[in-house]
């Protein structure tokens, strides 16, 4: 029987121990062997188990005998002239995703995906228009960090990091594959590897909202609405998911979010569409609705992909709206569009990814 070793990227350290203590390597208080590998793993981002120079040689043939060091290969990267960097990540089992770096003078973000593909259909996303192909695993999720951070020769993980902030704002619904994106969120957060404070992880969701509340009590990132809308009719339309969970439901789980209660910012995300929802009539339902949550509006001007059904309001409007929300005392930015010639802007990303019919994949196995 072949003896399969597991990928030690995406383990948290429960895990690393365990397999370690299985395979006899370790005993079960050794928790200093967890934290060296942990260490060599995700602060100074080896990417070969024999460069875990402050580990035994015997040792280090032990640990290969268990564990693989493996990143996705990467492939296609492309840069965008105004910096922005779209790299397309090919996985183990032959699917694409898509993760963006974006640099910025006091900050970089990259923007990581949690799906390949994703079940919202939401009809000003150029990722909505790829069905779902699968959730991704843990791994794969903290990978896109591992690979970005090798491309950007960003190691080891200090203060000096050009990746300061991660947005789960690509590919995918994050709420939808819970567990991994939590787990991949511990891991972006521990102080003794990575060492991003969740205040520099932001979660975007377009409204799972028994999952919300969960993630609020369970985990302390930055919150991040896909909203858009300010009427049940409209965001039916464009933000399908409000049929499962209307507007009134939402606003309740965002007033009811422990971190708001805290006068933690909640961020409502609002695409700017032309004659859709660009109105100053809309800017005031807008704040009608929000009344009494600490809330930042992010204004994104719309970013068109093949075939879009919508332009972008233009900047004048945009402007107009802005001024009104800033009147009424939010905070409403607009996101400066960034890597719109390389398809990498917010709303753009897509892989060619397709989900194989079950009788195609057992053939296959």
């Amino acid at each position: 029987m072949t003896n399969l070793k597991t990928n030690i990227i995406g383990l948290s350290r429960d895990q690393i121990k365990s397999v370690l203590i299985d395979a006899d390597l370790i005993k079960l208080n050794e928790n200093f062997r967890v934290k060296q590998i942990w260490h060599w793993l995700y602060f100074h981002g080896v990417t070969n188990i024999d460069d875990m120079t402050s580990i035994s040689i015997d040792l280090r043939e032990d640990l290969k005998t268990v564990f693989t060091l493996k990143r996705p290969e990467l492939d296609k990267e492309q840069c965008s002239t105004d910096g922005t960097i779209k790299w397309l990540i090919k996985l183990e089992d032959g699917n694409l995703v898509e993760t963006v770096y974006i640099p910025e003078d006091s900050r970089g973000t990259l923007c990581v995906s949690s799906q390949v593909g994703c079940t919202l259909n939401c009809k000003f996303c150029h990722t909505g228009t790829q069905k779902l192909v699968k959730n991704l695993s843990t791994e794969e999720i903290v990978s896109q960090l591992m690979i970005a951070r090798d491309q950007l020769k960003d190691w080891p993980a200090n203060e000096n990091r050009k990746i300061s902030n991660i947005v789960f704002m690509g590919m995918g619904e994050p709420l939808y594959n819970y567990d991994a994106v939590k787990k991949s969120v511990e891991i972006f957060s521990d102080q003794e590897g990575i060492k991003l404070s969740t205040k520099r992880i932001t979660l975007s969701t377009s409204g799972i909202v028994p999952q919300i509340l969960e993630w609020g009590k369970e985990v302390d990132t930055v919150l991040a609405i896909s909203l858009h809308a300010t009427n049940d009719e409209l965001r039916n339309e464009i933000v399908p998911i409000n049929k499962k969970y209307p507007l009134k439901e939402l606003i309740k789980a965002c007033r009811d979010y422990p971190r708001s209660r805290n006068s933690r910012r909640i961020t409502f995300e609002y695409v700017m569409l032309k004659g859709v929802n660009d109105s100053l009539e809309d800017a005031q339902a807008l704040v009608d609705l929000i009344e009494g949550i600490p809330a930042k509006i992010n204004l994104i001007p719309f970013n068109p992909w093949p075939d879009s059904p919508y332009e972008c309001s233009s900047n004048n409007q945009i402007k107009k709206f802005g001024d009104f929300i800033n009147d009424a005392g939010y905070s409403s930015p607009v996101r400066k569009t960034r890597g719109q010639d390389i398809m990498a802007a917010c709303g753009q990303l897509k892989s060619d990814s397709i989900k194989i019919r079950k009788s195609i994949s057992r053939l296959q196995v």
